[in-house]
């Protein structure tokens, strides 16, 4: 019989346990935490937005970029919600993002563990893993009070983001021991740092918009949604799915800003021609009052402030000028990025194991017979929306499948 370890008892680390004793093999789960699975408890804002219902290459990123597709049609989003039925999840589709119906992440958590328990798989917790040798095809797993034998290893270590305890990237040093070499490894899906001093006053203010990123003044890529304002910079889904190119961008040491437009259903000239008009129709009142009903009113100061309009005229008093350089600063509203939340505050990371060292079809080691990777370790990155727990479940089948052969 086959004897495998894995390392890492979180989402690809328990779908790979399970898979390869399905398989046949005899497989121990070691986990440096005292629970398994502490990061799925935290997806989904707890609820556990497990995969998505649309599924297409692009939402997968990677410095190999066909790398992470390849992977995700070996076991794919249909595979996922059939496997999670098989153990008793029902799931809930909103708008394509698929949960448990009962909105719980503990729903997945527990039906993982249970299907674990039901296979006899051994589960150590707190063996943090120090060392693992590999001679004569054998690997030799050292714990802080134990070494484990096997004759195949499957990292799934996850990444140094979360604030989960043991988020450590420990993963990555056993991945380098064996020769591997890591793509930078950075926060993704994470809050912006912004260098302007009025965020503080923002703190709080959420608003809808549309957020563009540049590179040294070139585009690079914009998404749009909610918007949360906070005392440091700017955060929400749109941010999120758009902050691993702040984050290579600042760690290259280049210059990054945003653009954010908050009136989206208009044009530059139409939102020109609707403040002129709106000017003569509220011209009884003061310009400190102007953007009321229009923007949430703190972010209505601050657009005031940045024109450089007096806010206390009259409302007849606005220029042409003015008028031009509030629709401007409405439509393009630029913020300077310098920096990203730190990993505690990430979803996930991007960056990791070198994926041109390890076998597309199998998820082995280019280096190490007998050596697997699965999740978070690997150069592998999704979108917000159930991408990266898809990744888990894909890479974690996959490493499973073909270990136990």
């Amino acid at each position: 019989m086959r004897t495998i370890i894995v390392v890492g008892a979180g989402a690809s680390g328990m779908l790979a346990a399970i898979t390869a004793r399905k398989q046949g093999a005899y497989v121990t789960l070691l986990e440096q935490n005292a629970k398994v699975g502490k990061k799925i408890l935290s997806t989904g804002n707890g609820r556990c937005n497990f995969t998505n219902f649309t599924q297409e290459p692009l939402f997968y990123h990677s410095d190999n970029p066909s790398f992470p597709w390849e992977i995700i049609e070996r076991f794919t989003m249909k595979d996922t919600l059939r496997f999670f039925h098989e153990l008793g999840i029902y799931s809930k589709n909103r708008n394509g993002y698929m949960y448990p119906n009962s909105e719980q992440a503990t729903s997945i958590l527990e039906a993982l563990s249970l299907c674990i328990a039901k296979l006899q798989i051994p589960v150590i917790t707190e063996a943090k893993v120090q060392e693992i040798t590999y001679e004569a095809n054998w690997f030799q797993v050292q714990t802080s009070d134990k070494t484990y034998t096997a004759q195949r290893v499957i990292l799934a270590c996850g990444s140094k983001a979360s604030q989960v305890s043991g988020a450590d990237g420990s993963g990555y040093a056993l991945a380098s021991k064996f020769g591997h070499s890591l793509i930078p490894v950075l926060p993704a899906l994470v809050q912006l740092k912004c260098a302007e001093n009025f965020y503080k006053h923002l703190a709080g203010v959420r608003a809808q918009g549309r957020v563009s990123l540049f590179v040294e003044d070139e585009f690079v890529v914009a998404e749009r949604g909610e918007l949360q304002l906070t005392k440091y910079g700017i955060s929400g889904i749109p941010v999120f799915q758009i902050s691993r190119y702040a984050s290579i961008a600042r760690y290259e040491k280049r210059e990054v800003y945003a653009s954010i437009d908050f009136m989206q259903h208009f044009s530059l000239e139409q939102l020109y021609d609707f403040l002129k008009m709106r000017s003569v129709d509220l011209s009884y009142r003061f310009v400190e009052t102007f953007l009321l009903g229009v923007l949430p009113s703190k972010l209505g100061e601050v657009v005031l402030t940045r024109c450089n309009i007096d806010t206390q005229k009259q409302i007849t008093e606005l220029t042409e000028v003015e008028l031009h350089a509030l629709a401007e600063m409405m439509k393009c509203f630029k913020t300077t990025i310098i920096d990203t939340n730190p990993y505690e505050q990430a979803q996930v990371c991007r960056g990791g194991v070198n994926t041109e060292e390890v076998h597309v079809e199998t998820l082995e080691s280019k280096r190490i017979p007998g050596l697997y990777f699965a999740g978070e370790i690997l150069d592998v990155d999704g979108m917000c929306g159930g991408y990266n727990l898809q990744w888990a479940w894909s890479s974690g089948y996959v490493a499973g499948i073909e270990a136990a052969k």
